[in-house]
């Protein structure tokens, strides 16, 4: 499905303008970014987005996780931005 990005909520979490399965917020499978406070939070909110703020996206759900985020596999066009932001320097 698609959906247009807002913002990067974090290095590994991003909220969509419509909702997902009840919720705004998308979680990147297979990404763990540093924590709000650890070294790296900001350039990977900011390598984020730069990445996919006020773009429009593919999101394929994988799963939901105990905080109610959907978590998925996210595409802008061909490229995976799971991977982008995975290799982005944290």
């Amino acid at each position: 499905m698609k959906r247009e990005i807002v913002c990067a909520v974090d290095g590994d979490t991003i909220k969509t303008k419509r909702k997902i399965d009840g919720t705004n917020y998308v979680r990147l499978a297979g990404v763990d970014a540093p924590e709000k406070g650890q070294k790296g939070y900001e350039f990977a909110k900011r390598r984020l987005n730069t990445l996919i703020k006020g773009k429009s996206v593919s999101i394929v759900q994988k799963a939901k996780d105990k905080y109610g985020r959907v978590v998925a596999d996210v595409r802008l066009g061909h490229k995976k931005i799971n991977c982008q932001s995975k290799f982005g320097g944290w």
